[in-house]
């Protein structure tokens, strides 16, 4: 049958002993009695990889990135306490890929079992990748919709550029970001600032919540999964514009 690489990931890294996944900030972790030996980051942050980052033994980051840097690499956060990354789709062998995680395994489980850990288990390649929408939500068709007619809606605004925000589209007015746009579990979400008082008073319909991190900012989520509403859409882009523009972008749209 085939096999996606998804699937190779958790027969390789649930095969150890008292082994288990669990999420994480929407990466999986495998852990052995709440210690995290890996964990499974696809196209994190837009970084385009589709990787494990290992809890290895120490020496192992440098030995193996500087010996083969096609097949590995530092990951973020993690890299500086000597965690290895490990790509899945560059032509690493999957014995070897399987290697590295009984190393980083064997490396925080407690000794009794590893005493008898049984050797590197050999799997069938998988001889799938995984489904596109999986490694960037934002290429569905509805979600490519969406960030066209928000392009052409910023396009007519002062001074504003598109960039990228932890991998993800953001718009700014000067330099100051005013609207990104996200797309996690198939739905689709456009965050912009409407304030405090607005955002008491936008929650209580269920399309718009109060993200994490930004939210005692003013920030809000609006769904637009399901319903699109461009006129409602317009009137929040341009709220949210208006609060971060300087008065010479202010003046150019003739509003002062």
């Amino acid at each position: 049958m085939a096999k996606n690489i998804n699937q190779a990931v958790r027969e390789v890294c649930l095969s150890f002993p008292e082994a288990e996944e669990t999420p994480s900030r929407g990466s999986p972790d495998f852990r052995v009695r709440n210690k995290t030996f890996a964990t499974y980051v696809i196209n994190h942050h837009g970084d385009g990889r589709l990787a494990l980052w290992l809890h290895s033994p120490k020496g192992a980051q440098d030995l193996y990135t500087t010996g083969e840097p096609d097949f590995y690499f530092v990951p973020p956060y993690v890299g500086p306490r000597g965690w290895l990354g490990v790509h899945l789709d560059q032509g690493n062998d999957w014995f070897t890929i399987a290697t590295r995680v009984r190393e980083a395994y064997a490396n925080v489980a407690p000794a009794e079992l590893t005493e008898h850990l049984e050797p590197t288990i050999e799997i069938e390649p998988p001889t799938e990748t995984i489904d596109p929408e999986e490694f960037d939500p934002l290429v569905a068709p509805h979600a490519q919709e969406i960030l066209a007619q928000m392009r052409a809606l910023v396009a007519t605004l002062p001074e504003t550029s598109e960039g990228k925000q932890f991998g993800l589209p953001a718009w700014k007015a000067g330099k100051k970001t005013f609207v990104t746009a996200s797309r996690y579990r198939r739905t689709m979400t456009l965050q912009v600032w409407v304030g405090p008082e607005l955002q008491s008073t936008l929650t209580d319909d269920p399309r718009f919540k109060i993200p994490n991190y930004i939210g005692h900012r003013g920030w809000i989520d609006l769904n637009v999964e399901e319903h699109v509403d461009w006129e409602e859409i317009e009137r929040l882009v341009l709220g949210s514009y208006r609060h971060f523009a300087l008065k010479r972008m202010l003046k150019a749209m003739g509003e002062l």
